[in-house]
């Protein structure tokens, strides 16, 4: 992750796109991006939508190349590390969604009896 965001910075840096690339406005393209790729999935069916042909798997990659690249871009403007975010959170879900209470549906954790 460290590497890719030196690369980052040094992509940004090289076309003075800093100025751009405040957190509201990196928040923004996240959003963009991510509706590409839900773009990709609309209309399908579930099945289809774990085989994607060749073509489309391709561009969804490239979606979440961008996702990615907008989401370490925007946690680094923000002085955060998005992996240890997603450490962290991963660990508040486990508490929210024991095992016992959560496996095998999707209910959120406030429909658990606690």
């Amino acid at each position: 992750m460290n590497e890719l965001i030196n690369k980052l910075r040094e992509f940004t840096a090289e076309r003075d796109w800093e100025q751009f690339h405040s957190p509201k406005n990196l928040s923004m393209a996240l959003a963009v991006e991510v509706a590409e790729i839900l773009e990709h999935f609309q209309w399908l069916t579930e099945e289809q939508s774990r085989h994607l042909d060749q073509e489309t798997l391709i561009k969804v990659r490239e979606e979440i190349g961008d996702v990615q690249i907008y989401l370490a871009r925007l946690a680094d403007q923000l002085g955060l590390s998005p992996l240890d975010a997603a450490l962290e959170k991963l660990e508040i879900n486990r508490q929210k969604y024991p095992p016992d209470k959560a496996r095998g549906n999707s209910k959120k954790s406030t429909a658990f009896d606690r």
